[in-house]
């Protein structure tokens, strides 16, 4: 039996592509071509830019603080890049992470290392004492947060390279 250690080790280190944008329609949404069991949504968001996409909202996306989602609405979606997508317009995406877009708060979403420099290279996390650091439940998380998936909400970063900022929010995406 061969096992690719590469493999194991990306599955584990997300890797979350952005789309921000306006909701614009939700329907529901059915994966097995049967009657909708209404379990899962696809949401149409159109960018600042006028481009559309669709996201498929199933049990498995995660929804930060249980928003619920409606036309007008702005949003951020992190889908990953790795999943199949099928070869329509406008695109699909399966969702894994959306959050509503707030005024003067940046999220990223992904990993993390041991210094808390996520996988581009382009931002790193000091951890203050105003840091809220919780799980997806929302409980406090009081383990450390290196070496994990994270969504990151913060305001202002330094000029640096790479650039730094001290969080306002991380929830950990503990896997189970």
């Amino acid at each position: 039996m061969d096992i690719n250690f590469n493999q194991v080790n990306q599955r584990r280190r997300a890797n979350y592509i952005p789309y921000e944008g306006t909701v614009i329609e939700i329907n529901t949404f059915d994966t097995n071509n049967r009657r909708s069991s209404g379990c899962s949504q696809i949401v149409t968001v159109e960018d600042f830019d006028g481009n559309i996409a669709n996201f498929i909202v199933s049990p498995d996306t995660y929804v930060v603080d249980m928003i619920t989602l409606y036309e007008g609405l702005e949003v951020i979606f992190f889908y990953d890049p790795s999943l199949p997508v099928p070869l329509i317009y406008p695109p699909r995406y399966q969702a894994a992470i959306v959050t509503q877009k707030l005024e003067g708060v940046n999220v990223i979403a992904g990993y993390f290392n041991y210094i808390l420099l996520n996988q581009e290279a382009s931002l790193r996390l000091n951890i203050g004492a105003n840091t809220q650091v919780v799980t997806k439940n929302n409980q406090t998380f009081l383990g450390n947060p290196a070496n994990k998936n994270l969504i990151v909400f913060y305001g202002a970063t330094t000029r640096s390279i790479p650039a730094q900022t001290n969080p306002d929010r991380i929830i950990v995406m503990c896997e189970s």
